[in-house]
């Protein structure tokens, strides 16, 4: 009896580290590729400015909960990361931004 509950008690510990409690979200990157020449869009590109706590669109602040609304399917989009933006932040960003069909998003560097 007291081997049977030896073996529960690793049975449990096994399967208690063993299993994951978090899920992970993927956010899809793609990485650019040759160009065949500037291709001009007839939709001027939104500008966006991500910083540690605050989100600009074109100038203007705006949350980061309402940015999909405030933004239309279709248009090219520029990031602009400012210092000390951390990669949760653009992973969060880039979250809300997929929940737009059609956005052509290009990421800029730190600046």
């Amino acid at each position: 009896m007291t081997s049977l509950i030896d073996v529960i008690f690793l049975l449990l510990l096994f399967f208690m580290l063993t299993s994951t409690f978090s899920t992970f979200a993927e956010v899809e990157l793609t990485a650019g590729g040759a160009g065949q020449g500037a291709e001009v869009s007839p939709v001027p590109p939104l500008f966006l400015q991500l910083a540690e706590d605050a989100v600009a669109l074109n100038g203007a602040p705006v949350p980061l909960e309402a940015l999909a609304a405030a933004m239309e399917g279709g248009q090219p989009v520029i990031v602009s990361l400012q210092d000390g933006v951390t990669a949760q932040r653009l992973t969060d960003l880039l979250v809300v931004l997929r929940g737009v069909p059609g956005l052509q998003i290009t990421v800029l560097g730190q600046g």
